[in-house]
């Protein structure tokens, strides 16, 4: 019984550290992620995935409409949203 718990005991342990070092902080990540493309609302100065930048111009059930220039409006889902711009930057 002891000899297999020590077998066991370094996997377990590789487990972990893979936990608290890979698995966790992405979780955390993806969370805080959707937790932003949820709060998305008109006036936010926002970069998409692909690096486009605009201001919401409408919000709807999935999908934000950024105005990218002078009447310019273009369709994206929420999740095409990669960061809110901090306006005072």
């Amino acid at each position: 019984m002891g000899d297999s718990l020590g077998t066991f005991l370094p996997i377990i342990a590789m487990f972990a550290i893979m936990w608290f070092l890979l698995i966790r902080p992405a979780q955390k990540r993806q969370k805080q992620t959707k937790q932003m493309q949820e709060s998305l609302k008109r006036g936010d100065k926002v970069i998409t995935i692909g690096g486009i930048h605009g201001v919401i111009d409408a919000v709807d059930e999935g999908s934000v409409f950024l105005k990218v220039a002078d009447g310019t409006t273009l369709q994206f889902d929420r999740q095409a949203v990669g960061r809110v711009v901090d306006s005072n930057a």
